[in-house]
């Protein structure tokens, strides 16, 4: 975030491409082909998950940056081939093909790379260390921020916290998957998992207005007291970006509670 740029909340989902979107989010009759085009001037960000299972080209990083208003940003998911390994240390041939792949062609919608780690692997203080030093600062003159996700109680560490210093740790919000609250990076990157099947938004009023309190304490520079965190939290007086996905849960409101929460952070 630049100096002089105050701090923005970015409300997203997981991907755009869902058949029981169309018909719920996607309204009856809209062309597949613009289903990017919809889904971005109604939320203000979208974390890409084909990144994880597989390379893009360039050109479709292309095309999505010219589908999508100004201002509208794209966080990615890192490939599988670079997190779920037994030896972080050796994904550098990995991180660097994907980071060379043609992410740059978003240019100023290019948003944080998340790094998500199987719930099965556990904290390795020296390979994950080595790991995030393979994390490439910029590319193609671009700053790139990162932030990891992982789903291994091991990790509720302060050596952990330590290690992540300019890396954001994503926070999992009513998930089954540890709750590692703390902020660590000029920005904040969460991902909440409860949306319901009995919530036409899919969150209750109370829970929607939470997440938005949460996200304009974070945006503010504090954090909120009512997660779970390992370290004492340390304030930052000029704030943070903060991005927030509505993932999982009961996918096919996702949108609706996301909608909401753009709503309520206008």
């Amino acid at each position: 975030m630049p100096q002089d740029a105050a701090p923005s909340i970015r409300i997203g989902i997981g991907g755009w491409t869902y058949e029981p979107w169309r018909g719920t989010f996607y309204p009856e009759g809209l062309a597949q082909k613009r289903e990017l085009e919809y889904a971005s001037r109604r939320l203000t960000s979208i974390e890409i998950n084909g990144t994880f299972y597989g390379s893009q080209k360039p050109e479709s990083f292309a095309r999505w940056r010219e589908e999508t208003p100004e201002g509208f940003v794209f966080s990615l998911k890192g490939p599988r081939f670079a997190t779920n390994r037994r030896v972080l240390a050796e994904a550098g041939e990995s991180i660097e093909r994907f980071v060379t792949g043609g992410i740059a062609e978003l240019r100023e919608k290019l948003g944080p790379i998340n790094w998500q780690f199987a719930p099965t692997k556990r904290f390795d203080p020296d390979d994950f260390a080595a790991f995030l030093a393979l994390l490439p600062k910029s590319v193609d003159g671009l700053a790139l921020r990162h932030a990891v996700e992982v789903r291994h109680d091991s990790f509720r560490s302060p050596d952990f916290i330590a290690l992540l210093r300019e890396h954001a740790e994503v926070v999992a919000g009513d998930s089954p998957y540890p709750q590692i609250a703390d902020v660590t990076a000029p920005f904040v990157y969460a991902r909440i998992m409860g949306t319901s099947a009995g919530e036409a938004l899919g969150y209750a009023t109370a829970a929607l207005d939470a997440w938005a309190e949460r996200a304009r304490a974070w945006a503010a520079g504090s954090a909120p007291g009512d997660l779970d965190t390992v370290s004492p939290h340390v304030a930052a007086p000029q704030g943070r970006d903060v991005f927030l996905y509505v993932i999982s849960g009961h996918k096919v409101v996702n949108p609706a509670a996301a909608m909401a929460l753009v709503e309520r952070l206008a």
